[in-house]
């Protein structure tokens, strides 16, 4: 775990030795535990069912980062996604800054926003 101090708020940068996510619950657990704006993991953090939006698991996450007022990296590469709402949702969410899909934390620093 690595703290980067940023102009738009600390972010915690977890490693590969993160559990995986595999529900509201172990999100939540990292959330908190750590005090920063916003946190950063690898995709592989995630459980494969976030990247189906079926399940419903990147809509709850995302939901909880609106509640606590916390916003989420998530690096890796996006660029050959298949499927379409996917696409979108990823797309969708960099432009509005809270939940980011990228491959690089500098660039995704960059498309953070503001926490109100």
């Amino acid at each position: 775990m690595e703290i980067i101090e940023t102009p738009k708020g600390s972010i915690t940068l977890f490693g590969s030795d993160t559990p995986v996510i595999r529900d509201p619950g172990s999100f939540l657990d990292l959330l908190f535990s750590t005090e920063s704006d916003t946190i950063a993991l690898k995709k592989e953090c995630l459980d494969p069912s976030f990247f189906d939006l079926r399940s419903g698991l990147a809509g709850e996450l995302l939901q909880k980062l609106s509640n606590y007022k916390k916003r989420l990296i998530v690096l890796g590469n996006f660029e050959n996604i298949e499927s379409k709402s996917l696409h979108d949702f990823i797309y969708e969410s960099n432009r509005h800054g809270v939940a980011v899909f990228t491959n690089e934390i500098e660039k995704a620093i960059g498309l953070l926003k503001r926490i109100q």
